[in-house]
């Protein structure tokens, strides 16, 4: 449960209970309504830690204060945000089985103690059990919502994960098979030096002219093999900076609907030529969307997010921009850095921050180099 959670059901409570009352005529004494508001609040600030003792404790504090008179309507309703704690913390049928056995109690009360009419009766205590079975219909979808979201983002991670476990296990087989070429590459060039070599010592009294050819053709052997070796060199030392493989700019719309299925409406419009974007550079693109919009999904707590493209001739600018929580608490992690890192090393740069309205935006603008 969110540690902001408690907070704000007391404040709704504070606030919500006094205008119930109101509302419904059951404001008999304002003393009484103020004591009931504000002890309702308090223990909703301990609702994270035991949310089914904070429920019962409420019901029964409301379910005095009306059969003793001091308020004048209300038996499960002023214990609102209590229910959708309970729910929200995954214990529905707790829920459920407090608000009928509190209902319950109210209508035998209106009923045979207050004598009040059936159809008042009735009007009043099913007002209250459709409005707490919308709120626990919400409070469960919410929920159910939320688990969604983080399913789906521990599965782009995962495939994250499971994508630079694939450039691992490529690399090591890469260097398998450039050892493999480097052994053959020095064995056949020692080899067919040696033979040259062999001719031009045999020859070289007797027939210079034919040492001076077999010197030269374990030249041109030499350097070819020098040729060859230089390549392998070079992959070798390119070897820490193998890439995992990513889609690219192409691969934005099925990133986009595997968000969407999350329940998260994501929105991408690009602007310009993508066609002259460079497949690095595209690349780039397309692992700052993909680490933004998991971050939107796991910590967020987002319903829309636009990724907007702009193609120009000399660079391209990414934007995600969502309507969650704003900037998360702490310091950056290791995704956000790792998005930096990769927009840097094309020359580009990262900001990140608040959005003008809110939630949370990144912005990577990566040149692109003639």
């Amino acid at each position: 449960m969110p540690r902001s959670l408690p907070l704000a059901a007391a404040a709704l409570t504070l606030v919500g209970v006094p205008a119930g009352l109101a509302l419904t005529g059951g404001n008999v004494q304002g003393v009484m309504t103020a004591t009931l508001a504000f002890w309702l609040a308090m223990l909703m600030l301990l609702v994270g830690r035991w949310p089914l003792s904070v429920l019962i404790t409420s019901v029964l504090f409301v379910v005095a204060m009306r059969t003793s008179g001091l308020v004048g309507s209300g038996w499960a309703w002023p214990a609102t945000a209590a229910f959708a704690a309970l729910a929200l913390a995954g214990r529905l049928r707790a829920a459920v089985a407090v608000g009928s056995l509190t209902l319950g109690y109210g209508l035998v009360w209106e009923g045979v103690v207050e004598q009040k009419s059936s159809d008042w009766v009735l009007g009043h205590i099913g007002g209250e059990a459709l409005w707490l079975a919308a709120v626990l219909a919400a409070t469960v979808a919410y929920r159910n919502t939320r688990r969604w979201q983080q399913e789906v983002a521990a599965r782009l991670q995962q495939s994250l994960h499971e994508q630079e476990l694939d450039a691992l296990r490529r690399r090591a087989e890469e260097r398998v098979g450039i050892a493999r070429d480097l052994h053959d590459v020095v064995s056949h060039t020692l080899a067919v030096v040696g033979v040259h070599l062999n001719v031009a010592l045999d020859s070289f009294d007797d027939e210079p002219e034919e040492a001076r050819g077999a010197l030269r053709l374990a030249q041109d052997v030499r350097g070819r093999a020098m040729t060859d070796l230089k390549s392998l060199v070079d992959v070798l030392r390119e070897g820490d900076r193998i890439e995992p493989p990513a889609a690219g700019l192409e691969g934005l719309t099925g990133l986009a609907e595997q968000v969407r299925a999350a329940g998260v409406e994501v929105a991408v419009t690009e602007r310009g030529a993508r066609a002259e974007v460079p497949a690095p550079v595209g690349t780039a693109v397309y692992r700052v969307v993909q680490e933004s919009l998991t971050n939107t999904v796991r910590h967020a707590a987002a319903t829309r997010v636009s990724v907007t493209l702009r193609y120009a001739a000399t660079s391209v600018e990414v934007e995600i921009a969502d309507d969650g929580a704003g900037e998360p608490k702490g310091a950056p992690g290791h995704g956000i850095m790792g998005m930096r890192e990769r927009v840097a090393a094309l020359g580009g740069e990262l900001v990140t921050g608040p959005g003008p309205r809110g939630g949370y935006t990144v912005r990577a603008t990566i040149p692109i180099v003639a």
